[in-house]
């Protein structure tokens, strides 16, 4: 078993037997559930629109080759520049670059995943730069020194109380404000911060291939003025957010508020298409997209697999994940936790070190029911367990095991040659420290069904 792997179980069961995170995480997660109910209900046809929204992104993946050179060519057009990233490396390199081409010393950030996955904040820090979180989740994980715990709601393991607790020691505000105070206070740290700052860093919701535009979600107006204020603008995307045309967003942004909070839209939706032109009065003398592949075009090669990349980073399939409520986000020690994480991780960050998240799933398939791309997530997970038996990156001791597993299961004969005493011996002896560990292990009868059953119909007081 590999680091990952043995972290991730540790943390585990640190975390589930942790009452006051599972408090605040049931909390938190009853609230989404009920808005999220009360959300899609408005929608017309929602198995509909889950089909339509899966075969545009079916569509995308098939000809990605056409759809982004579309919308290079569009964004360019307006002024805006492309830059193509294959790793971490090559997009922290180009962005360092334009950072200190302009002479950058303070820039403000909007809240996205794909600067978390190249480890943006803390590469800025090393060469002297001021990189300042403007989502208020983002930015009280980031005074916390913590990763965002969840894709869409970065302090969801954290209560009002502890929210209070923080500001309190950092600030020094009342240790009992309330969740408007502490959101006026933060207000009022971070507007001077968007006039200092000499660049706003974004992600993008959406990739508009006919237009050559960005859309940008939000509920708190943070990056509008993250896209408004400074000179430069560096939106830092991957390459599967990519949509056919302007129009589609009628639908993927319904779609992505229902699903993601339960709103009937986010409250702020902003299409940007390049730097401001002539005529306009706002916006940045510079804006720079990177389309980021950092294992993506791995995935895409994946023709069973490629579906992980139709998400629309709903957060959905986490919220519905029983998994995911109990060891919480940080045990995967990924960007991307909970169901969709699993799935792409091991093709994004290899599948020797994170195959494990595979298999940390109950299977349920209740993450695939919420999907609003209707990812096929479970069949997806298992697909990844067939990929790691494949690629031999499993071991040995497992490999025997379950090899012994399938002939057993194969033959009835075989099956039923052990009796209940050998089968519980093997129980007590191989599994009690993994799976008995909390639970009573279960007791095997002496004789199986099968056997039981061939003896009452040889029984000659069978007809009686």
């Amino acid at each position: 078993m590999g680091d990952t792997a043995a972290k991730f179980l540790t943390d585990s069961e640190e975390k589930v037997f942790d009452r006051d995170h599972r408090r605040i995480i049931n909390f938190n997660m009853g609230r989404y559930h009920t808005s999220v109910a009360r959300g899609t209900a408005r929608l017309a046809n929602m198995e509909a629109a889950k089909r339509k929204a899966h075969v545009i992104k079916w569509r995308v993946m098939e000809n990605l080759d056409k759809f982004l050179p579309e919308f290079e060519a569009n964004f360019q057009r307006r002024g805006g520049k492309v830059i193509w990233a294959n790793d971490v490396q090559e997009a922290q390199q180009e962005i360092l670059a334009i950072l200190q081409r302009i002479g950058a010393k303070r820039i403000v950030k909007s809240k996205t995943m794909a600067t978390e996955e190249i480890h943006l904040n803390e590469f800025l820090q090393e060469n002297n730069i001021e990189s300042l979180e403007t989502d208020l989740g983002e930015y009280i994980v980031q005074l916390l020194g913590q990763k965002p715990y969840h894709i869409v709601t970065p302090a969801m393991h954290l209560s009002k109380e502890d929210i209070a607790k923080l500001f309190h020691e950092k600030f020094g505000t009342p240790i009992d404000s309330t969740p408007e105070q502490l959101t006026a206070k933060a207000r009022e740290l971070l507007r001077e911060k968007y006039l200092q700052a000499d660049a706003g860093i974004t992600g993008a919701n959406f990739l508009i291939a006919d237009s050559g535009s960005i859309a940008v979600s939000e509920n708190e107006g943070n990056t509008r003025l993250t896209t408004t204020f400074p000179k430069v603008h560096i939106a830092v995307v991957g390459i599967e957010k990519i949509i056919p045309s302007i129009a589609d967003l009628d639908l993927f942004w319904p779609m992505l508020a229902t699903h993601g909070t339960g709103q009937n839209l986010t409250v702020y939706n902003t299409i940007l298409t390049g730097p401001r032109q002539p005529t306009e009065t706002d916006g940045p003398e510079e804006m720079y997209v990177i389309l980021l592949d950092n294992g993506r075009t791995d995935l895409l090669a994946q023709k069973d697999q490629r579906q992980g990349l139709y998400c629309i980073r709903c957060g959905a399939c986490l919220n519905a994940c029983p998994v995911y409520q109990n060891v919480g986000g940080y045990t995967y020690s990924t960007t991307y936790s909970g169901p969709i994480g699993s799935v792409i991780t091991p093709h994004m960050r290899g599948m020797e070190e994170f195959k494990h998240l595979s298999y940390a799933s109950s299977l349920c398939g209740r993450c695939t029911e919420v999907c609003p791309v209707k990812i096929d997530i479970h069949k997806m997970l298992l697909l990844n367990r067939r990929d790691a038996v494949k690629e031999g990156v499993v071991s040995k001791p497992e490999q025997w095991g379950w090899a012994a597993w399938k002939k057993a299961m194969m033959s009835r004969k075989l099956t039923d040659f052990f009796g209940g005493k050998v089968k519980n011996f093997m129980l007590r002896t191989f599994f009690k420290k993994s799976w008995g560990k909390y639970r009573a292990m279960p007791e095997v009868a002496e004789k199986s069904f099968a056997q039981r059953w061939k003896e009452e119909q040889a029984s000659p007081d069978k007809d009686k």
